[in-house]
């Protein structure tokens, strides 16, 4: 019987954990324009995500000073003034769901 406490790495076996956790894929920054219900990710590899405000209940209400107030730890942001958090393998999910119904 094997009682060794080691952990294995494994490989990730999901196209999007592969971009994240192998290949270093991560949110650089984002832009808001309330006016144009936009919100814009910049990601590392220079790619941009663009998303409307108004597809987040609690970012829609939120104030210009409660968007600009957000962590980013570069899979993830959070926003403490209006307790959201959104992930980058949700923006990910979100572009390959709309770019596969353009495409079709």
């Amino acid at each position: 019987m094997n009682t060794s406490n080691k952990v294995i790495n494994k490989r990730a076996t999901d196209p999007l954990d592969q971009l994240i956790f192998e290949d270093g894929l991560r949110i650089k920054t984002l832009w808001f324009d309330q006016d144009l219900d936009l919100l814009v990710v910049l990601l590392n590899n220079k790619k941009i995500i663009q998303r409307p405000i108004s597809d987040f209940d609690r970012l829609k209400n939120a104030t210009k000073i409660q968007l600009d107030n957000y962590e980013n730890d570069g899979i993830g942001i959070h926003w403490p003034d209006v307790d959201e958090d959104l992930s980058l393998r949700g923006f990910l999910k979100y572009e390959l769901a709309h770019f596969t119904e353009k495409v079709a």
